[in-house]
């Protein structure tokens, strides 16, 4: 009698096998960058989270830290690289020229993608802002290079690989991911994620300049304008010192002025989860998490909120989280710092009627202090 022949079926490798095999045209990639972002003639703040987050990496890669500045010939441009060495940079790359005095994707992929060819950082990081994700996206595919978008955490393996963390499948994992075999590793992280490091004054340091290969009739788009936001209203939820945010276990959107209440007793901001956001509930500039906005405030009140890792990577930089909920089991209550087993609908006009009570207008003002 005959038997079949059995045979072990091959495998193929996962990404977690995939070994580091880095080109010999990149062995000669060094330093972190940090690109400084020009808001109106004002550095962007995440652009000092990601120095200081950047000084970390470099001291563990024992490289230099290293700010790009992109903008107009001026005083903006050199007040931007003053203010790079006061968060942390050794060195300042600069590329200043008039089509750089308004963000266009053309004249600033440009610029930075040939800082990179010539001077070759292995770790470049941006801010995942409007303007940042714009240029990233751009410098990464004329560069032939990988991208980690909206990281939550940043750091070296035992390789000095850059180990970049951010959430996936819709928040409810992190995963860490590596751009083995290219350079730059590129990275941006949302404003508020990593912690503001302390500005320290210093005199100026090694500034090098680089020309812009390309002229104003060289670009297509043109500035007509600026038209400023006119939406006052909106949120400044990511720089408020005290937030008050709602979720799903306020049951109903009438509910919500109950966080609103309370916000204001304390003059605080308010905010939601994104399922509130999905109902239309609240406006998506109110919505805190991985999806809406990144929070670091001194206090953090969060009402009939479950506290899915897509909501806690948003607000964990806090400095003290409040969490109020009718399920003790809720995953919020393992990293908020005081837990409150109620029904907030009852609890919050209580809350609010107690802070009235007791704070003056002034020293509502000074409650985050």
């Amino acid at each position: 009698m005959s038997t079949a022949s059995q045979t072990t079926p091959r495998i193929a490798p996962g990404r977690a096998g995939v070994k580091k095999e880095l080109p010999d045209r990149f062995k000669d990639y060094r330093h972190v960058w940090v690109f400084l972002e020009l808001e109106r003639g004002n550095v962007h703040p995440v652009s000092f989270e990601l120095l200081g987050e950047g000084r970390k990496l470099a001291d563990k890669l024992e490289v230099q830290l290293a700010g790009v500045v992109l903008g107009p010939p001026g005083e903006m441009v050199e007040d931007a690289v003053a203010e790079a060495f006061a968060y942390g940079a050794d060195l300042v790359y600069i590329v200043d020229a008039p089509p750089l005095a308004d963000y266009r994707n053309e004249p600033f992929a440009k610029a930075l993608t040939d800082l990179v060819n010539t001077h070759k950082p292995e770790i470049l990081l941006l801010g995942a802002t409007t303007l940042g994700r714009d240029l990233a996206g751009s410098v990464a595919t004329t560069l032939h290079t990988g991208l980690t978008a909206d990281c939550t955490e940043l750091d070296v393996d035992s390789d000095g690989s850059l180990a970049a963390t951010r959430p996936t499948f819709g928040g409810s994992l992190l995963c860490t991911i590596y751009t083995l075999n290219y350079r730059p590793q590129m990275a941006t992280v949302r404003p508020r994620v990593m912690p503001m490091p302390q500005r320290v004054d210093k005199p100026v340091g090694r500034v090098m300049r680089h020309k812009l290969s390309l002229v104003e009739d060289d670009i297509v788009t043109k500035v007509l304008g600026f038209l400023p936001d006119n939406q006052s209203a909106m949120a400044n939820l990511a720089y408020a010192d005290v937030v008050v945010a709602g979720g799903l276990g306020l049951g109903a959107a009438e509910n919500l002025q109950l966080v609103k209440n309370l916000a204001r007793a304390i003059g605080a901001e308010h905010g939601c989860s994104r399922p509130l956001v999905q109902k239309g509930w609240m406006p998506a500039d109110r919505q805190i998490g991985q999806t809406g906005k990144t929070i670091r405030p001194k206090l953090y009140i969060a009402a009939g909120i479950s506290g899915a890792i897509q909501h806690r990577v948003g607000v964990e930089g806090a400095d003290l989280i409040v969490a109020i909920n009718t399920d003790p089991n809720a995953p919020i209550f393992e990293f908020a710092h005081l837990g409150i087993v109620t029904d907030a609908i009852r609890f919050l006009p209580a809350l609010t009627e107690a802070f009235t009570r007791r704070l003056s207008p002034h020293s509502r003002d000074k409650l985050a202090s």
